[in-house]
């Protein structure tokens, strides 16, 4: 079966289109197609239909259109797929069988693809996006909502093809981008975004005189047609025109890997704020020059503070404003919301926001300093000569923005906040923006760009009864919009009416000083309307620490199936209460969050808090360890065997190890939360083995400074509770973070009272695993004997116990210190015991370390052909496990012996496979491949051994 509203209403069966073909038919089709597993009542389809004036037979026009729709559906047997409930009528749809919900899905993965890097598989996704259009959205449906819901449609085929010329006008496509682009401005003339990037494309082929004369053309248009001059986007493109700025064959990489496209989505309705923007605007220079990029002398940093009240639109703003301007920034565009103002109190530290700047920077972990100064000093050194935008949102106050401001440079940095950073101002420079509550005229505007002109101006009084009620304030506007829109069939007087009466003086106001008690009402309002089931998942989801949550965890969080659970998300995601920022991923405004948490306090016992908590951090719980069983299956001191999770829990399956990274990256933030918050709410078991769960992955990503954070958490949960495994685990987890910061004799005292723990607990296995981090912190600091001395203790003692992914792990670091002290024959020994174990339990990835070590050991025996088999054995296994670092580091040293060998053509292309991933993955060695690449041939016979 498969529905199609991108271009004809039509559905097929078989290959073949069944017969629903009258244009009143359509537009009932497609007005369930476009509310898809929803219930759409009579009255609204008579609306849909008809608007204010539908006639007298109406109501059996609606079902005899129903009726033909079923019969049409029995034909292909798929009858029951339409089905009447409670006076409205529900269409089953699979997302995977509507067009519609394809396109949608493939542009918000290709935005994905595009922020991680990838830009030929967005380009891909779009593409094959838009392919799926067969001509004008709903064409064959009439109705009265049919022009306005086409013209959405049609309005995001444009978007993704303005997404398109972007991503391949940024992958040098200027040819293929000119071909797309042609018949687009050639049906819309005055669409700047087309036109600006029609016009690159263009100057990328080598037309810039045609370039420039559709400019002209184009600005003559819009003065006599329209009365304006074109703005940033089209001028900007006209003058990197002129200036010779637009390559004409794709750019090459610029360091540190694909630029960071971190900007959320730009916001579906933006209306006014003109006055704001003209501010904006002004901060610009006319166009950036070519200066920054060639070394020639900085501008200082441009820096914005736009203030305003909770909920006044200062994201909104920001984030529209920096997609307009986004071109003008080349080399990236940073985003963090730094959640200044959450009820809970925990605002992200400027260290968090700098690791991830620095993360997107492809900064990887080993040169990620440990201190504060250290990463703002890093990111500045990064920035310098780059032009970049960075967008710091929701920020508390100066102290916390400071270490996140560029030094000298072309960049832009947009700040907003409830306050008015006035520090920022005077010791910075920033330049103040304040939004005030919208106008009268602006907040109808905006009501009338999301409800419709005409559906506005049937009934002004009532429209401008709901901006006073509103306040003026945008995310209040916002939510009674998003109820007209869900409503119809019901007339403005009476939404009007229903807000008139809300009782707005029962609800105390935010502890922030806002004048909130209106916008409260506005909340009361939409959260009244919910069903049951809605209105109890919008309270629950007040519990979630945030910043966003998976629908797993709101289905545990709920005690409900998911397939339950993705109905009700729908509903509040049209009532405007929830906000869906990726697929699958939901976000609160924090004043929603905050409403939310007090419903809940008032509304659902105590009992069914603590169950809906419990939920929750099992489900954290559960997935968390599978998701690290997966990252490291033979990890050392893993946490005993979970109970298991509560009734109404979904875990799902945990598919492989991809996965478990990507669900790490998304998750993590919401995890450190849920450490604090479960300790905070005295599940302190919860906390202590989230914590643990944690540990390999903020390890492996250099978040070492969240891992001491949340260790510290949970050694306080263990200690209240006197869990003495749950201290060990902590214990270790701190000692790691410490000797990742250079605290080595914190390690080693975290290390001392692990000792005493595991002692005290007559654990032997993890005693055996302190010791052998104990040795680590002993190497690193090049105490290589004590080294030695603390891995035979571990060795002991995994011997004692029969654990034998110990003592290969253990034999293993053995060799390589031996080697590493120039003593090959204890190190062959060791080494070889070590593979026999790996082989034995099955530990791949422990194989492939120690065919690395053999292979070093016979390097320096001079052992250079059985040295390159060595590594050619730990090249396969690491290319099998996907380890691209471990592959690298083996080709760097593949490329010594083959060079000692005599065949340096073999080393070379060895080298060069280093270098090319270590490029990949922005590393510092790759300067070790790079400097061997650029030396003189070396002869065979003075690249002896090192022994």
């Amino acid at each position: 079966m498969r529905w199609s509203l991108l271009g004809p209403v039509q559905v097929t069966a078989g290959g073949r289109v069944l017969p629903i073909d009258r244009p009143q038919q359509r537009a009932v089709l497609g007005l369930l197609l476009l509310n898809a597993d929803r219930l759409v009542s009579l009255g609204q389809i008579v609306a849909a239909l008809w608007a204010d004036d539908p006639p007298a037979s109406a109501r059996t026009q609606v079902q005899v259109c129903v009726s033909r729709i079923r019969s049409a559906l029995r034909e292909a047997g798929a009858a029951d797929l339409l089905t009447t409930q409670g006076g409205g009528y529900r269409l089953a749809v699979r997302v995977t069988d509507l067009d519609l919900a394809e396109f949608t899905a493939a542009v918000e993965r290709a935005r994905a693809e595009e922020a991680a890097g990838r830009g030929a598989e967005a380009a891909r996704l779009l593409r094959d996006g838009l392919a799926l259009w067969r001509g004008p959205a709903l064409a064959g449906a009439t109705g009265a909502f049919v022009d306005a819901a086409a013209a959405g449609l049609d309005e995001q085929r444009l978007l993704a093809y303005e997404r398109l010329a972007a991503v391949e006008l940024g992958l040098g496509r200027f040819a293929a981008t000119a071909r797309t682009l042609r018949p687009l401005v050639a049906e819309h003339p005055l669409r700047e975004p087309l036109v600006a990037g029609y016009l690159l494309a263009l100057a990328g082929c080598g037309q810039q005189a045609a370039a420039l004369r559709l400019y002209a053309e184009t600005r003559r248009h819009l003065v006599d047609e329209l009365g304006v001059e074109p703005g940033p986007e089209l001028s900007g493109a006209h003058l990197r025109v002129l200036r010779g700025e637009t390559p004409t064959e794709p750019s090459p990489a610029k360091p540190g890997g694909r630029p960071p496209a971190q900007l959320p989505s730009a916001p579906a309705w933006f209306t006014g704020r003109a006055a704001a923007l003209r501010q904006l605007d002004a901060l610009l220079p006319a166009e950036p020059t070519s200066d920054t990029r060639e070394g020639g002398p900085c501008r200082a940093v441009v820096i914005s503070a736009i203030a305003g009240t909770a909920g006044v639109g200062k994201t909104t703003l920001a984030v529209h404003w920096a997609h307009r301007v986004a071109h003008r920034y080349p080399d990236g565009q940073l985003y963090v919301n730094l959640r200044g103002f959450d009820l809970d109190g925990r605002a992200v530290s400027p260290g968090e926001a700098l690791r991830g700047f620095l993360e997107a920077l492809h900064v990887p972990p080993p040169r990620m300093p440990s201190d504060l100064p250290g990463q703002a000093a890093l990111f500045r050194t990064l920035l310098a000569d780059r032009r970049v935008l960075v967008l710091l949102d929701n920020a508390r106050d100066d102290e916390q923005v400071r270490p996140l401001l560029p030094g000298s440079s072309g960049s832009l940095v947009v700040v907003t906040s409830r306050n008015r950073l006035t520090g920022l101002v005077v010791n910075a420079g920033a330049h103040p923006v304040t939004l005030d509550l919208l106008p009268p005229a602006e907040a109808r505007e905006l009501l009338a760009g999301r409800l419709g002109r005409g559906r506005a101006a049937r009934d002004t009084a009532a429209l401008d009864e709901i901006v006073r009620r509103c306040a003026g304030l945008p995310l209040a506007l916002a939510v009674v919009a998003a109820r007209a829109v869900g409503q119809p069939d019901v007339p403005l007087t009476a939404l009007a009416a229903e807000l008139r009466d809300t009782d707005s003086e029962r609800l105390t106001a935010l502890a922030t000083g806002d004048p909130m008690t209106d916008v409260r009402a506005v909340f009361s309002w939409s959260y009244r309307a919910l069903a049951a089931d809605s209105a109890r998942l919008f309270r629950l989801l007040g519990l979630h620490p945030g910043p966003d949550v998976g629908r797993a965890a709101v289905a545990s969080l709920a005690g409900l199936p998911p397939a339950r659970v993705g109905p009700l998300l729908a509903d509040l995601t049209r009532a405007n209460l929830l906000t869906e920022r990726t697929s699958g991923r939901y976000a609160m405004h924090d004043l929603l969050r905050a409403y939310a948490w007090e419903l809940c306090q008032d509304a659902d016992p105590e009992v069914e808090r603590t169950a809906a908590r419990r939920r929750l951090f099992d489900h954290y719980l559960h997935a968390s360890h599978a998701a690290d069983h997966l990252l490291d299956p033979y990890r050392l001191a893993r946490p005993a065997a979970l109970p298991p999770p509560a009734p109404g829990v979904t875990v799902g399956d945990r598919p492989e190890h991809a996965w478990a990274t990507a669900w790490f990256a998304a998750e993590h933030h919401v995890l450190l939360a849920c450490v604090e918050q479960a300790a905070d709410t005295g599940l302190d078991r919860h906390a202590w083995t989230l914590a643990a769960a944690l540990t390999t992955y903020l390890d492996r990503s250099g978040h070492w400074p969240e891992l001491a954070g949340a260790q510290r958490t949970a050694l306080a949960a263990a200690l209240r509770r006197g869990d003495l495994a749950g201290q060990a685990l902590a214990h270790r987890g701190l000692a790691i973070a410490c000797t990742w910061s250079g605290d080595h004799e914190a390690a080693h005292r975290h290390y001392q009272r692990d000792l005493e723990l595991y002692r005290e607990l007559g654990d032997d296995t993890g005693r055996a695993h302190t010791h052998l981090g104990v040795s680590w912190v002993l190497a690193r600091q090049g105490r290589l004997r004590a080294a030695l001395d603390e891995t035979r203790l571990a060795l002991d003692l995994y011997r004692a116990t029969d654990y034998r992914v110990g003592q290969a792990k253990a034999l293993n670091n053995l060799g390589w210190m031996h080697a590493r002290l120039g003593e090959p024959g204890p190190a062959l020994h060791c080494c070889q015991a070590a593979l026999r174990l790996h082989e034995q339990t099955g530990d791949r990835h422990g194989a492939a370390l120690t065919w690395d070590s053999l292979g070093y050991v016979r390097h320096g025996l001079g052992d250079h052909d059985q040295a390159a088999d060595c590594y050619r054995r730990a090249l396969a296994l690491h290319r099998e496990l996907g380890d691209r670092y471990d592959e690298a580091e083996v080709l760097d040293n593949l490329g010594n012996s083959l060079r000692a060998a005599g065949d340096l053509d073999a080393a070379r292309r060895a080298w060069r496979e280093a270098l090319t991933i270590f490029d990949e993955l922005r590393h510092p060695d790759a300067d070790r491949p790079r400097a061997k690449l650029a030396a003189p041939a070396v002869p065979a016979a003075s690249a002896g051994g090192e022994f």
